[in-house]
């Protein structure tokens, strides 16, 4: 474990606890060079996956690089690092309970996609225009376009 402030290696643990429902371990940390706390969470992991990305290679499953990505489209919008933490949560939950050791990159994209849009329309389209590639404005447009009559049919249902 290295500081993320300074990069030492000489750290302790100042608390530790039981986290996320007994699913982790949250530890409090400080480090001995420059005095800065952090936290640090501790995720057991039964079975790695593999992450089969769309070029066919094959990446190790990363929790963390799903929570950078989320925090990035939900950059300045009303979405509590709850929301966030319940997000990822549920989408580690449900690739780990396919029991599968390899994993499309593109389910876990349609997963972020899905959660993403119950909570935030903005962050739904930020995320999707990286993650479909969108090429113009029209892409932009009609994915708009498709979040508006998908509410107009919600508004008619009620």
């Amino acid at each position: 474990m290295k500081c993320p402030f300074c990069s030492s290696s000489d750290i302790k643990v100042i608390d530790s606890r039981s986290a996320q429902k007994g699913t982790a371990i949250r530890r409090r940390r400080e480090c001995l060079e420059c005095h800065h706390r952090f936290t640090t969470y501790e995720h057991v992991i039964e079975t790695p996956v593999s992450v089969i990305k769309n070029d066919g290679s094959r990446e190790e499953f990363d929790r963390t690089k799903l929570e950078r990505s989320l925090k990035i489209a939900c950059n300045k919008r009303k979405i509590s690092s709850d929301i966030i933490e319940h997000i990822i949560k549920n989408i580690v939950s449900q690739v780990e309970d396919l029991g599968k050791t390899e994993v499309e990159s593109s389910f876990i994209g349609e997963l972020v996609m899905q959660y993403l849009k119950k909570y935030d329309d903005v962050a739904y389209i930020r995320y999707a225009s990286v993650y479909k590639k969108f090429k113009d404005i029209d892409e932009f447009r009609d994915q708009i376009e498709h979040i508006a009559r998908d509410e107009m049919e919600q508004k008619k249902k009620l």
